[in-house]
């Protein structure tokens, strides 16, 4: 579905990512970890148009989509979840919502998905009306995740969902993205949370230092001695 081909994304002269490539296939979850500052973020947000690629490919169902902006890529079937959330505080919760479906021009099928995102986000029903700066942090989170589900992705990009959240809210959190993915949503998940990323993906790429240090099938690399010993404390 996404293939990244030899990507290089800088922040004026220092590169962030060099000569990236990755895979996401139909219906599948991925998941990137690294450290801070390895490129992760980087990643997710030249895929999603943020940051233009000064070099390598980016194609979504076989179609070249580098350089494009953010909108366009939205229109694609392309949604990210932004590291930090980035909801509407000062907006209502169904007005976050609606903000999420803006590209789109099939009323009715929105309308339809609103109804879906209640019923999946019954927190998010119950506060439609409240201002969503004042949810807490996970239902802050649920409702980023919400507000990109209305734009009906394909490929959803999900940066540091549980970043910062109590445990029981982050079991929370990949209990719907499970959900999302059994729907048939296809997942890129950049997580620190690296034995539950890997549980819940079926393959999975080490970042360090904007470069991949390590990838494989995610039970695989459970068990990859330098997975235990720099993220596992094992």
């Amino acid at each position: 579905m996404l293939e990244v081909r030899g990507i290089e994304t800088f922040y004026g002269n220092i590169p962030a990512l060099r000569g990236i490539s990755i895979a996401v296939p139909a219906g599948g979850v991925v998941a990137i970890l690294g450290a801070n500052g390895a490129g992760k973020t980087t990643l997710m947000k030249t895929i999603a148009g943020v940051l233009r690629p000064r070099s390598g490919t980016v194609s979504f169902l076989g179609e070249e989509i580098a350089g494009l902006p953010s909108h366009r890529i939205v229109r694609r079937g392309i949604s990210l979840v932004p590291e930090g959330r980035a909801i509407l505080s000062r907006m209502t919760v169904r007005e976050n919502l609606e903000m999420g479906a803006f590209t789109r021009s099939d009323a009715k099928a929105a309308g339809r998905d609103m109804d879906l995102v209640m019923e999946r986000f019954p927190v998010l029903k119950e506060r439609a009306g409240q201002l969503a700066g004042s949810l807490s942090g996970g239902e802050q989170q649920m409702l980023a995740i919400a507000r990109a589900l209305m734009s009906a992705p394909k490929l959803l990009l999900l940066d540091e969902p549980t970043l910062g959240l109590a445990p029981l809210v982050v079991a929370d959190i990949f209990a719907i993205i499970r959900e999302i993915n059994a729907t048939g949503t296809t997942i890129l998940l950049v997580e620190q949370n690296v034995r539950q990323a890997l549980k819940d993906s079926s393959y999975a790429y080490v970042f360090e230092t904007g470069k991949i240090a390590l990838s494989g099938p995610s039970r695989e690399l459970l068990q990859e001695p330098r997975i235990k010993a720099s993220y596992l404390g094992q």
